[in-house]
């Protein structure tokens, strides 16, 4: 039986987790909102309906560890607006209030950008890779099925290489950048109490990072939108795999706390993003 998703906890008896009482604490970031179809949200479901999404960014720290999990969309919207209006219509706009880019967010944790240790990277997107040259001091870590998949790839229905990640920072990514950028195989334990697990569904660069923390196990994805997406186990529409999608649900059930990247209830459930 899976624990309760409303707030912080210890991990049930019987968990696959070994807790760690790491001492880190997690805080969850917007960085602006969009709206989406019902079925992009959730498979063969919801057709009349237009759901919100805050997208965020996780803050992940203890002493000398300052994570980000994906670096929120450029200071300029139009480039990928161009792309969701084209395609999803005016509704489909992304919006970002003033204070939500993430540079300005992190100033308000009192986070310079040559502080950050570690990006995590998860999908390749817009909304997640257009900030990361920001950050001139911290390790960046893709997946090596999706960075595999972005380089391999000439065409596909889901990802366009541009907006996967723009040629500007991919030409850096593989140049000045490189000894920075660390490849994920399926199971990586990037620091003790802090790993992360290849979960498909979304995109194949997508992935779950989990967090040892002093309330259990957190763990932070794309591979779901919402967290009905893991609690019901209904997949996100906009999924290349639905047995990947579920199969991610099934095991982040495990979790002591789920945190899409994506649910505004994170911010219902976790006054002011703040996790633990």
């Amino acid at each position: 039986m899976p624990p309760t998703q409303d707030g912080p906890g210890r991990a049930p008896t019987g968990s696959v987790f070994r807790v760690t009482h790491a001492d880190y604490r997690v805080t969850m970031l917007k960085v602006g909102s969009g709206d989406v179809p019902g079925p992009e949200a959730f498979w063969m479901s919801h057709w009349d309906e237009w759901i919100t999404l805050d997208f965020q960014v996780a803050l992940i720290r203890r002493p000398g560890v300052v994570a980000l999990v994906n670096t929120g969309p450029a200071a300029d919207l139009e480039p990928m607006n161009a792309g969701w209006v084209g395609f999803l219509g005016e509704r489909a706009r992304f919006r970002r209030a003033d204070g939500e880019f993430i540079l300005d967010q992190l100033r308000t944790q009192g986070i310079a950008p040559e502080e950050v240790t570690h990006i995590l990277l998860t999908p390749l997107q817009l909304y997640t890779v257009s900030n990361v040259l920001a950050f001139p001091k911290a390790l960046i870590h893709i997946s090596k099925r999706g960075w595999r998949h972005l380089n391999e790839t000439h065409q596909h229905p889901h990802d366009n290489r541009d907006t996967s990640v723009p040629p500007e920072i991919l030409t850096e990514l593989v140049t000045t950048v490189w000894p920075r950028v660390v490849l994920l195989d399926d199971e990586e334990e990037i620091l003790p109490g802090l790993r992360t697990w290849w979960a498909g569904g979304h995109h194949r660069a997508t992935y779950a990072v989990e967090v040892d923390t002093p309330a259990g196990v957190v763990v932070i994805s794309d591979a779901f939108f919402l967290l009905d997406n893991v609690l019901k186990n209904h997949p996100i529409g906009i999924s290349e795999n639905i047995y990947e999608s579920m199969a991610a649900h099934k095991r982040a059930r495990l979790a002591d706390i789920v945190l899409p990247l994506y649910d505004p209830q994170n911010f219902t459930r976790f006054p002011g993003g703040l996790v633990v």
